[in-house]
């Protein structure tokens, strides 16, 4: 089964709003990317800065358009104000595997628990509506803040790939780490409600 990746795709709950990311969402990054450089530490492209900005989102259109990934734009609906950015990846319907990642959000809105909100919206349309069995999460291994995170979340620590990809100022190690549906339907779902603030 496969689903129509340029259909418009808008995952919600009453803290958040995942909208498809377009070009025209230049103007509400800017700010994060002008003043806030250090989203970027750990991610495999930057979007720090005008130029850098650009790239990055039509980097994610282009990948959109060839049906490998999914990106969104992230709207808090408790402050009434965009948030970041969040989408799914690598996305394999034979396999019914994808990647969770790019994930960022400007400094207010860290640690206020809405990330798990859209942990939640992007996990349950993963398992739920395209019937994954495995969705997967990286993280530089230097990123403790984000490993520690997704762990929050309920998944399972894999392993660590050594020196697999290259980010934005190095080479990285990839820290490896997974839900399964089969987890997700066992009770993870339930477990991951309960902390949604």
């Amino acid at each position: 089964m496969t689903f129509d990746l340029a259909a418009p795709l808008i995952l919600e709950n009453s803290r958040a709003e995942l909208r498809p990311l377009t070009e025209n969402d230049y103007g509400p990054f800017f700010s994060f990317s002008s003043s806030e450089p250090q989203l970027w530490d750990f991610s495999l492209i930057s979007a720090s800065g005008s130029e850098n900005l650009k790239k990055y989102i039509q980097k994610a259109m282009l990948e959109k358009k060839e049906k490998h990934a999914y990106p969104f734009l992230v709207y808090d609906k408790l402050t009434k104000q965009v948030a970041g950015s969040t989408r799914f990846y690598n996305i394999d319907f034979h396999h019914q595997t994808l990647n969770i990642g790019y994930t960022w959000y400007g400094k207010k809105f860290q640690q206020t628990g809405l990330n798990r909100n859209c942990k939640l919206l992007l996990l349950s349309h993963a398992f739920e509506v395209w019937n994954m069995e495995r969705v997967e999460f990286r993280a530089d291994a230097k990123n403790s803040k984000s490993i520690a995170a997704m762990l929050a979340i309920g998944c399972t620590h894999e392993g660590t790939l050594r020196n697999n990809c290259r980010s934005v100022s190095t080479r990285r190690d990839s820290v490896v780490l997974s839900i399964l549906k089969s987890e997700w339907e066992g009770g993870l779902k339930k477990q991951l409600e309960g902390k949604i603030y």
